[in-house]
């Protein structure tokens, strides 16, 4: 009796430690898929990239941490959260379908030429020097909403020399060296930022002369420029 008692007991240990090591396993196994997932997440994203997903959902009320560019926990729920009430797949990942649902491009900023920076800047110094800095980024992102915009040439070249598209290319402004706080407002605009909300005009009131620009829809005043759809 005792010895059947103690072969139980040995099997009964046996088990236990099996068990603890397979749950080891299996926790560590979890571990390896998350941190694959998470890794698969951000592989083809630049870290400015991150920042305008972090910008837009910050801005749309989805996310509330730093925007700093790193694709941490909080991140990820934000974007999954805003996957579910867009009607994607939730799995936190900016894909194409996320991307466009952000009004973002995947292809990273890196690939924009020097002269397509440069040109923007020339653009926002300009038309914007005398603004604030956030309505001399909203310059620059009304030029590149305007890139996207099917109604409007699809380049920044295009945009800004347009004819008749802005007072700066016609009176040649355009030609004056952009100093340091444009080239950031492009860059600024470049990675995303939109103060305008998608806006494709804006005109100084105090200036404008065109009855037909007081009839597009007013989305929000920066210094002295009104920014519309």
């Amino acid at each position: 009796m005792k010895k059947s008692l103690k072969l139980l007991m040995v099997a009964v240990m046996c088990l236990a430690s099996t068990f603890t090591a397979l749950s080891f396993m299996d926790i560590q196994s979890m571990a390896s898929r998350s941190t694959y997932q998470e890794t698969q997440m951000v592989e083809c994203l630049t870290t400015s990239q991150i920042k305008t997903v972090q910008t837009k959902l910050k801005r749309w009320g989805y996310y509330t941490g730093n925007v700093d560019g790193i694709y941490g926990p909080k991140t990820i729920s934000a974007v999954k959260f805003f996957q579910r009430r867009n009607g994607l797949t939730a799995d936190g990942i900016v894909g194409t379908n996320t991307a466009n649902a952000l009004g973002m491009s995947l292809t990273s900023t890196s690939t924009q030429t020097n002269s397509d920076k440069y040109l923007l800047a020339k653009a926002i110094y300009a038309e914007a020097r005398g603004e604030p800095y956030t309505g001399q980024v909203a310059v620059g992102a009304v030029i590149l909403n305007r890139v996207k915009n099917a109604s409007f040439p699809n380049t920044i070249a295009g945009v800004i020399y347009q004819k008749g598209a802005f007072t700066a290319v016609d009176d040649g402004q355009i030609n004056l060296t952009p100093n340091d706080t444009a080239l950031k407002a492009a860059q600024d605009a470049l990675n995303g930022w939109d103060p305008t909300y998608g806006c494709i005009y804006y005109f100084n009131p105090a200036t404008a002369t065109s009855s037909w620009i007081w009839s597009r829809q007013q989305v929000i005043t920066i210094g002295k420029h009104i920014f519309c759809l």
